[in-house]
């Protein structure tokens, strides 16, 4: 069953059957279709109550989905317009999607056979490395990610997720204050690479005025509040944090190895999901951590869409989930 802190957050959807996967990130819906919502007669109402979910447990599963690539798109915008997002932020499209007879840009597609999933996918090196949130390099980066999978390993090929408020959480107060100062390098070039070896344009406008051009870097703060929950979160992740900018580069690499592994190695702050065919799920990147499991030969694919959402900020106001939620500060 869905615990407290998930019960009084489910509102409008408190009829569906849920139930939390872990003690800190990730909320598993049975019997919701979530392409109903969009023709509920209160659908503004349960799909904001949905973000809202979404962005306390980090991500929200689904099982067996009928929702259309079109629907898929429409429900994503609005869990982020609903949930306060600026209007001149859209759908995201990443540097190496292209328009297709099939879909159109602003869909990203998912596949072992090569594309946005694989750019930097290098074997031989530890799992732990793919621990990313979305298009961080980004200026305006995402809020709500969606993805539906419709081909599916027999065994393998499976997502973990991980919370950044437990991530937070889990800091001792002198390192807390410390990152609250401090600001990071995101950068995705190796996209730049990927499409130039592939013979790919890149994509110059990608869902938000602030977000042009072939220069895929951005700072943004270590420490960022999540303007839904307003919790703190850590905000830097394995795949395209490069450089801390008030640091010195030993010190930089030292600290964000130690906040890496803070975050990989500590299991009991992540969901790991099995996925089954036409399965969905909707995440948080502004407070979530999400990796694949490259331990599979059969093809895997699906369909995933991004939406761009507000530039990351800390509130000095803001608070801990643990804070918040009346949970024990940890020794």
């Amino acid at each position: 069953m869905a615990s407290s802190e998930s019960q009084s957050l489910l509102g409008s959807l408190a009829g569906y059957s849920s139930l939390d996967e872990t003690a800190h990130v990730g909320t598993l819906f049975h019997d919701l279709q979530v392409s109903t919502l969009l023709s509920a007669p209160d659908a503004d109402q349960q799909i904001k109550d949905l973000a809202t979910l979404i962005s306390h447990r980090g991500v929200v599963f689904f099982k067996n989905q009928d929702i259309s690539v079109p629907q898929m798109k429409e429900l994503t915008t609005k869990l982020g317009e609903l949930s306060g997002k600026p209007e001149s932020s859209k759908l995201h499209v990443h540097p190496i999607s292209e328009d297709t007879p099939e879909l159109p840009a602003d869909i990203s597609v998912i596949s072992s056979m090569g594309g946005i999933s694989r750019a930097d996918v290098r074997r031989g090196t530890r799992a732990s490395n793919g621990w990313h949130a979305d298009i961080t390099f980004e200026n305006v980066p995402s809020d709500y990610t969606m993805l539906k999978m419709h081909t599916v390993p027999r065994i393998g090929g499976d997502t973990l997720w991980a919370s950044g408020y437990e991530a937070y959480d889990r800091l001792s107060p002198a390192m807390k204050r410390f990152l609250e100062g401090l600001t990071a390098v995101h950068d995705g070039s190796f996209f730049l690479d990927y499409a130039k070896s592939s013979g790919i344009k890149v994509q110059e406008s990608r869902g938000s005025p602030e977000n042009t051009g072939t220069h895929l870097k951005a700072v943004h703060p270590v420490i960022r509040t999540n303007p839904v929950t307003g919790f703190r979160t850590l905000y830097v992740n394995k795949t395209f944090t490069k450089r801390i900018v008030e640091l010195r580069e030993d010190e930089s690499d030292n600290l964000l190895d130690f906040l890496f592994r803070h975050l990989s190695e500590n299991h009991d702050l992540q969901v790991r999901y099995r996925w089954s065919s036409n399965d969905l799920a909707i995440w948080d990147n502004r407070s979530s951590f999400h990796t694949a499991t490259n331990d599979y030969d059969a093809p895997r694919g699906g369909n995933r869409v991004v939406s761009v959402g507000e530039r990351p900020f800390f509130d000095p106001k803001s608070r801990s989930r643990r804070e918040a939620l009346g949970l024990p500060e940890l020794a």
